[in-house]
């Protein structure tokens, strides 16, 4: 594999594991900041120079450590002792996460066909199981593989509103809906969903920096992922815009869009909903189940099952009431992941030494 291909293949991946139920559904977009208006550029590029910034470092970081989990490179940024408390911090809501995350699924396969919620997870929980069961180059290609699929829907969504839209850029912001903000502060939304959403993909790209051939091939697979979902974002935002007046009354903000396109870009969008989601939670378990097994142990295999299983019972709290708890707290772990790379990164500088990443 060359070194590009290669730089690609993580990249996609980190897409895939970011990537989850609240942005292919585009309410985290449209709740982080959509409703902002036109400042909600702004906050946007915040949150996609973060994710730009701290996927390539952690890349990288992983790559120099040969880490096949995350602990290696907590312990190296914030020491034993403090890594320890911020590495179970992380482990736990990694996994709460998983459990949004297959409620999100039961939510997103009743609201596109009509299949039950009970039935949904239960079969996105079976497919996340078999996929955590293979070698793991072929799960980090199974991360990657929705991500051009993912890339050409959200284009069509994004050129179709920019053209049709029935909202001007100017009228926007006569739409916004300040009880749909998250903070009420722009620019604080755009750092924590840049914390947020980089707090998933930690423990997973420490694992694929760790796996690559070369440090650098890994901090360029970091950065073009972080660059794509800055792209990504921004052209959801768009079309969300552009009809903001219509999709924060909507449950599925995309879905809306779609249909307002075509019924099968509609259908499209719901089949790659589902797997962004399953790209998610394959991401968030392989990093939970790893980190207190040796990958494919027979340990390794209980717990992935029992956790799944439990995981699949947690989920019917609800998918809107297991988001409101959860997301909010992961934010702030992945904000301090975030000071952590940040201030390594300057100390060492600074310092003048040979630098991790």
């Amino acid at each position: 594999m060359s070194k590009n291909t290669e730089a690609v293949k993580i990249g996609s991946a980190y897409v895939g594991v970011v990537v989850g139920a609240g942005f292919s559904t585009g309410q985290e977009v449209l709740k982080f900041f959509t409703n902002y208006g036109t400042y909600s550029y702004l906050s946007i590029l915040i949150a996609g120079l973060m994710l730009t910034f701290f996927g390539r470092q952690i890349s990288k970081i992983g790559n120099a450590l040969e880490s096949e989990d995350h602990v290696s490179a907590i312990h190296y940024l914030f020491g034993e002792r403090f890594g320890k408390i911020i590495d179970y911090l992380l482990i736990f809501f990694l996994y709460a996460f998983a459990v949004v995350m297959i409620a999100g699924a039961g939510s997103a396969a009743h609201e596109s066909f009509g299949i039950p919620v009970w039935l949904g997870s239960l079969l996105m929980m079976l497919a996340v199981s078999l996929t955590l069961l293979m070698d793991f180059n072929k799960i980090v290609s199974a991360l990657g593989m929705v991500t051009p699929f993912l890339i050409a829907v959200v284009t069509i969504i994004a050129v179709y509103f920019f053209f049709n839209g029935s909202l001007s850029f100017n009228e926007v912001n006569d739409h916004i809906d300040t009880s749909r903000q998250s903070s009420h502060l722009w620019w604080w939304d755009g750092i924590l969903y840049g914390a947020l959403a980089f707090s998933t993909a930690f423990s997973m790209m420490a694992a694929i920096g760790g796996d690559a051939s070369h440090k650098v091939v890994a901090g360029r697979g970091g950065l073009m992922g972080g660059l794509l979902l800055l792209v990504l974002i921004l052209m959801v935002n768009s079309g969300l815009l552009a009809e903001l007046d219509k999709v924060n009354e909507a449950a599925i903000p995309t879905i809306l869009l779609g249909r307002m396109i075509h019924p099968a870009v509609s259908f499209a969008l719901s089949i790659i909903m589902l797997l962004v989601i399953y790209n998610t939670i394959v991401g968030l378990m392989y990093s939970f189940v790893a980190r207190f097994t040796e990958p494919y142990s027979r340990n390794y295999k209980l717990l992935l099952f029992g956790s799944m299983i439990i995981g699949y019972g947690l989920s019917f709290v609800g998918f809107v009431e297991l988001v409101d708890v959860i997301y909010p707290i992961i934010g702030y772990v992945g904000l301090a992941l975030c000071i952590g790379i940040t201030v390594k990164y300057f100390l060492r500088k600074q310092r003048g030494k040979k630098h991790i990443a």
